[in-house]
């Protein structure tokens, strides 16, 4: 059966220094995403990459 599914999310601020920050800006903007979406999946990524390295 078809289910929707909302996934929850929570607003945290963190600073970053203002190279990376225009690193991901221009990266986003060239692949038409938004700055959140391109810095959750550069988190997922790296995270994934940690457990890979564990194993």
């Amino acid at each position: 059966m078809f289910e929707i599914k909302k996934p929850s999310s929570s607003n945290k601020t963190i600073g970053m220094p203002d190279n990376l920050i225009q690193s991901l800006e221009k990266l986003a903007t060239k692949n038409d995403i938004s700055f959140n979406q391109l810095v959750v999946q550069c988190c997922e990524y790296a995270l994934g990459e940690m457990k890979k390295d564990k194993d």
